[in-house]
């Protein structure tokens, strides 16, 4: 599709809901700030520009006709949401720039990688131990481990087109999967995660804190992380069962490496030390983004990373400006009293049904209408506010319809080829025809609804979440 017809589709979406009657119990501008939200949501996923000049974009036209005072359009910035989720993309920084990312993964592989399922364990909990300080699942997977990944399959003559189900195919599905559960598990795993926060506190009117979205992830996130690996070895079974080489590998990059530097060392007591703040800031007090820039503070005073490193981290200041636009569009239209319309007017749909059914409803559809998004940001954007009002309208718990759908944001990303940023680089690599990566997708789907919802709601039950 060219960029002019894109452009073209996003006009007549603007035009169309622009000057489209106004439904009752809505007033003018709160249409046509949703006029521009819904066309900013279709541009994200056409993407005629880059996410964060769409952005720009939307909110300097809100600013120029006057929906919206300048102060007020760029309240957004000053999120603390934002500005945890730049920070943490720092973390990442030091975790690549020092090597620590790689050196644990080589670590798990030398000491745990004596056959193939033990060796996509290894490479799942690789990621799970990082994720905490990884907010782009994208750089997780793709900058730390899909390197590995690829060197341990090559060292088994394991190519795209070249014996692909010796090792890579299984290596490349269980990190994917991986990847996809270790976002669910920690608020700071994944870029939506931020969006996520904000929007429950804005809409449901929760505050979900660092400890409580770990806590309710705990139970159901391990008894994945211990399922998924081997339901993925008897789906799609590795033709080579035993991986000694792996062990050898790892051990000959970890002697390139070398000793555990200074820099490693420092950033992995920075790393904990935020683990420790975040986690229990619900007895201390400590805000969770005043813990993660500290860090930042520390890496900089320590000089594990530079100011020029923090100026390079392109992806950081992109989310610092997208985000920002669009936690202000959604608190805007929250003000308006949008949401609690929607949810008013669609909840008649389920007048008479239990809550419980309606959420499970409501999350199989948010689920599965991941299909038609290219990532999961847009349909964060698109819904997540959405079916959150609609389930809390309908009697389910706040804290536990805005968890539910967050977790589902992470997982349903393994559906499709294209769901998310690493689940390009790992259909991309070739060892997964599209055939084979859609029917395990669906399958692991399945299995994520049964934990995460079927017994993850016993484990909330006594967390009081409902």
């Amino acid at each position: 599709m060219s960029c002019y017809l894109k452009v073209l589709i996003c006009a007549i979406v603007a035009l169309a809901i622009w000057f489209s009657p106004v439904p009752d119990g809505l007033t003018l501008l709160t249409w046509h700030i949703l006029a521009i939200f819904i066309t900013t949501v279709v541009a994200f996923i056409l993407q005629p520009l880059p996410v964060g000049a769409i952005a720009l974009i939307a909110i300097s036209f809100i600013m120029l006709t006057g929906m919206m005072k300048t102060s007020e359009a760029l309240k957004g910035f000053s999120s603390t949401t934002v500005w945890l989720i730049v920070a943490a993309f720092l973390y990442a920084k030091g975790f690549i720039k020092t090597g620590l990312g790689r050196r644990i993964a080589y670590l798990l592989i030398r000491g745990f990688g004596g056959s193939s399922l033990r060796l996509g364990y290894t490479l799942a909990l690789s990621d799970m131990i990082i994720a905490p300080a990884t907010p782009s699942n994208t750089a997780r997977a793709g900058g730390i481990l899909f390197p590995i990944v690829r060197s341990v399959s090559n060292s088994f003559g394991s190519e795209p087109d070249q014996g692909p189900r010796k090792i890579g195919a299984y290596l490349m599905q269980t990190v994917f999967h991986s990847n996809c559960l270790s976002s669910s598990m920690f608020m700071t795993a994944s870029a939506p995660n931020a969006l996520i926060v904000s929007l429950a506190a804005s809409t449901l009117f929760v505050d979900i804190s660092w400890g409580m979205w770990t806590l309710s992830a705990l139970v159901p996130g391990i008894i994945a992380f211990i399922t998924m690996p081997l339901v993925i070895y008897k789906l799609y079974p590795p033709e080579i069962k035993k991986t000694p080489e792996a062990k050898a590998l790892a051990q000959e990059e970890l002697i390139k490496m070398g000793p555990v530097t200074r820099d490693e060392r420092v950033t992995i007591g920075i790393f904990l030390l935020s683990l420790l703040a975040w986690s229990t800031s619900k007895w201390t007090g400590l805000d969770a983004t005043a813990v993660a820039l500290s860090g930042v503070c520390l890496m900089l005073m320590t000089r594990i990373i530079t100011w020029q490193d923090v100026q390079s981290e392109k992806g950081a200041w992109d989310i610092l400006v997208w985000l920002g636009v669009m936690i202000c569009m959604a608190d805007k239209l929250n003000q308006l009293g949008l949401f609690k319309w929607f949810a008013v007017t669609t909840s008649a749909l389920f007048t008479g049904i239990p809550w419980e059914i309606t959420l499970t409803v409501l999350l199989i559809v948010y689920c599965y209408s991941h299909y038609f998004f290219a990532g999961s940001t847009p349909h964060v954007v698109a819904m997540y506010a959405a079916f959150g009002s609609v389930s809390v309208a309908a009697g389910a718990p706040p804290m536990m319809a805005a968890l539910s759908l967050a977790f589902v944001t992470n997982l349903m990303s393994g559906i499709s080829h294209y769901g998310n940023g690493p689940a390009v680089i790992y259909y991309g690599a070739g060892y997964v025809s599209q055939r084979e990566w859609w029917r395990l997708g669906f399958i692991v789907m399945l299995l994520n609804i049964v934990i995460w919802f079927g017994l993850g709601a016993v484990w909330w039950k006594i967390l009081g979440l409902w």
